[in-house]
């Protein structure tokens, strides 16, 4: 296996293997997906600020197996930033796990080169003592079913953004990478995660039943057909998102990108064709 040692942010790293290839349908190798994160770390690394992360993992690329890892990865240098935090109802019966922490372009390096291509992170952020506040952001994920795609994600994302403009929020929405969108409202964390997720519930169940042909709030396959599911449930204290500017492990090496509203509206409108953007054109 080949390696090297680069410096970053004062450290001194290894990475390796920089010319095996991540994404077989389009060639793209570990060292481009390295290039990516550290040329766009500017945009990611405030949006991974003070969130414990959990990576997906995909050490030889997309084609192979890939697993998430919430913990410290194993063999963690000393300098890696990392904090306990509590998991309750953890599927493993973990009651506490030690995540990293991204806080400079060291510490992003080090995990992307673990093949660490998804980033996720919750709504929430930690004080300076390491403990967890309440959420600083509402989430709407926007799931097409089958037959819906990102026009009609679009339609949904400017209803949802006027109804929070309504209430004073101001939302800001993410192209997932994957198939759907997601929209981010900043919020002041006054208000714990269970009380975000009945508000976005109830706009959820609002918006489901002023637009029935179009939204639906219930995740059962059967009701989901050319229509979008208003994902409310991302708001859960326990739940991440993928990081705005991570990568994803699909065919094509495609970003959860922040987009403009006046690309969201012409896609709503019909009048231009929103896509899933990949690294080599973000």
């Amino acid at each position: 296996m080949s390696s090297q040692q680069v410096s970053v942010a004062g450290r001194t790293l290894k990475v390796s293997n920089l010319d095996k290839v991540l994404y077989p349908a389009t060639g793209t190798t570990k060292g481009e997906v390295l290039t990516y994160y550290v040329t766009h770390a500017e945009q990611l690394l405030p949006e991974l600020a003070d969130r414990p992360v959990t990576r997906i993992r995909w050490p030889e690329g997309v084609a192979q197996a890939h697993f998430f890892e919430k913990n410290l990865p194993s063999g963690a240098p000393d300098w890696l930033p990392r904090v306990v935090v509590p998991t309750p109802g953890s599927s493993r019966g973990h009651t506490h796990l030690t995540f990293p922490l991204v806080t400079d372009l060291a510490d992003l390096v080090y995990l992307v080169n673990l093949g660490s291509l998804e980033l996720h992170v919750p709504q929430w952020r930690l004080d300076d003592d390491g403990v967890p506040q309440h959420p600083d952001r509402l989430v709407v994920d926007l799931d097409p079913g089958p037959g819906a795609g990102l026009a009609e994600c679009a339609r949904v994302a400017v209803l949802v953004r006027d109804r929070l403009a309504g209430v004073g929020l101001e939302a800001r929405p993410v192209t997932s990478g994957s198939k759907g969108m997601q929209l981010y409202a900043a919020l002041e964390g006054t208000r714990s995660s269970d009380e975000v997720s009945a508000v976005t519930k109830a706009l959820a169940e609002s918006l489901a039943e002023q637009h029935p042909d179009l939204v639906t709030a219930r995740m059962t396959k059967a009701v989901r057909p050319g229509k979008v599911f208003l994902d409310w449930s991302q708001n859960n204290g326990a739940k991440t998102t993928i990081c705005p500017w991570s990568l994803r492990g699909r065919e094509r090496p495609q970003v959860a990108l922040p987009r403009e509203w006046d690309e969201v509206e012409a896609a709503a409108d019909g009048d231009d064709e929103l896509t899933q953007v990949t690294l080599h054109e973000a």
